[in-house]
């Protein structure tokens, strides 16, 4: 029987309540993450969307900074935490944190404003139902490295994709029922635990 996975959720701002109840849903024992001291013990994390400067700025002045990059578990990041987990933004503000745990290139707010949001379906593997994903002033990916898997893409460009440990998605998978891309991310949580132990 495998052990109960730990994962916090950055709660310094935007949807953290909404992951906690996906993975409430799902078994997982989730707790909320706003100092670096409550990384301890997790065996993953994940970086909500929210607003990206925001975020980054919280990030910084609560020193999450450096032990979300020390942090070794899985990290999954949403909307804005895909930007944060970013190597580059092309349009990023002067200063804005980019952890870099992940090689991609955004660009924020590529979908325009809050009034541009929009659902739509996105094919996952061959032969699976869509899945259904809630864009809110996303970002895209202007281009990925190449050990970055592409899971999942919108009018051609990459929307869900994976670097080892780092999953991230351009949409809000804790706004719909679906819950498959955290059903993903613990599996990509799983695969970093044995590989540390």
């Amino acid at each position: 029987m495998d052990q109960p996975l730990r994962i916090g959720v950055l709660a310094v701002q935007g949807n953290f309540r909404e992951h906690l109840a996906v993975l409430g849903r799902l078994g997982v024992e989730a707790s909320e993450v706003r100092k670096p001291h409550q990384l301890d013990g997790l065996d993953g994390l994940i970086i909500p969307g929210g607003e990206s400067t925001a975020i980054g700025k919280l990030v910084r002045a609560y020193e999450l900074e450096s032990a979300i990059r020390a942090f070794e578990g899985g990290i999954f990041g949403t909307c804005a935490g895909m930007i944060l987990l970013a190597r580059d933004a092309v349009d990023g503000l002067p200063g804005q944190p980019q952890l870099g745990l992940i090689d991609i290139v955004v660009r924020r707010n590529a979908y325009g404003r809050q009034v541009h949001s929009f659902e739509t379906d996105l094919e996952l593997a061959a032969g699976s139902r869509p899945l259904r994903a809630v864009f809110i002033r996303a970002p895209w990916i202007e281009s990925v490295g190449p050990g970055v898997e592409i899971l999942a893409r919108h009018d051609g460009r990459p929307v869900l994709v994976r670097e080892g440990r780092i999953l991230v998605a351009a949409f809000h998978p804790e706004l719909t029922d679906d819950t498959r891309v955290h059903e993903l991310f613990c599996k990509v949580v799983r695969e970093a635990v044995s590989v540390r132990t």
